[in-house]
């Protein structure tokens, strides 16, 4: 089985486990607040449920099959079983480089932090923290390497991409922070960086989050430092000089 696939089925049982409902809003809940999942289709959302349900982790109760209902339409309503919140306690108490090396399974595990120990947080934060500073670096050796051969729309897409990874950083280190100094769930709005939105899921506080044209987060290190030059995004692209 995938790590998406997985993920996917991690998801399921922790929406369950808040309530029981049916596919329909299933799917509306997963593509509201998990980034990996919005265009999760029912061709994804229906074999997860069914191999859920053939491993007893769920059930599927179908009014229809109920005396009286033959013949009328009703939504099957999932609910998960006792096996299956063994299954997803159990799930929740380990952490491996799975757990932050893929974008979609670092937000599914975020989003169940919640039900999640304090020491199983910090080192998927930490792993997800350290995974996002090799590739910020990565990003800002081949940036230097290549910028000056670049026209200005690639090397403008480059940089924006460089600063996606670094608010990522820069917000990891917020929720790090915070995270060390509390034992209960995390309050985003404690958090959340200056000048921001706040809306469902955690990709929305990280590399899409919104800041002021031409400025950079708190404690994030300058690209100029790095050979990446800084532009502001209020400045005509300029042609690179071959």
């Amino acid at each position: 089985m995938g790590t998406r696939s997985q993920m996917l089925e991690l998801a399921i049982l922790g929406r369950l486990r808040e309530t029981p409902t049916h596919g329909y809003e299933l799917r509306k809940h997963l593509n509201a607040t998990l980034g990996a999942f919005r265009t999760l289709s029912y061709g994804s959302l229906y074999p997860a449920l069914r191999t859920l349900t053939d491993r007893e982790l769920i059930t599927a109760d179908d009014p229809a099959a109920a005396p009286g209902l033959a013949g009328k339409r009703a939504r099957i309503v999932y609910r998960i079983t006792g096996a299956g919140l063994a299954h997803l306690e159990g799930s929740l108490a380990t952490a491996g480089p799975a757990a932050w090396d893929d974008d979609a399974s670092f937000d599914v595990r975020f989003t169940l932090f919640g039900s999640t120990d304090a020491t199983t947080r910090l080192r998927i934060l930490e792993g997800r923290r350290a995974r996002m500073v090799e590739r910020m670096e990565n990003l800002r050796q081949s940036f230097g390497r290549t910028s000056r051969r670049m026209d200005s729309y690639t090397a403008e897409l480059a940089r924006h991409g460089l600063e996606q990874v670094e608010r990522e950083v820069a917000w990891l280190e917020r929720v790090i922070d915070t995270e060390r100094g509390t034992r209960g769930a995390l309050d985003y709005g404690d958090i959340s960086p200056p000048g921001t939105t706040r809306t469902s899921g955690p990709s929305a506080h990280r590399g899409d989050a919104a800041l002021p044209p031409g400025t950079r987060p708190a404690g994030a290190p300058s690209a100029d430092a790095t050979g990446a030059p800084a532009t502001s995004r209020n400045e005509p692209l300029k042609k690179e000089q071959a």
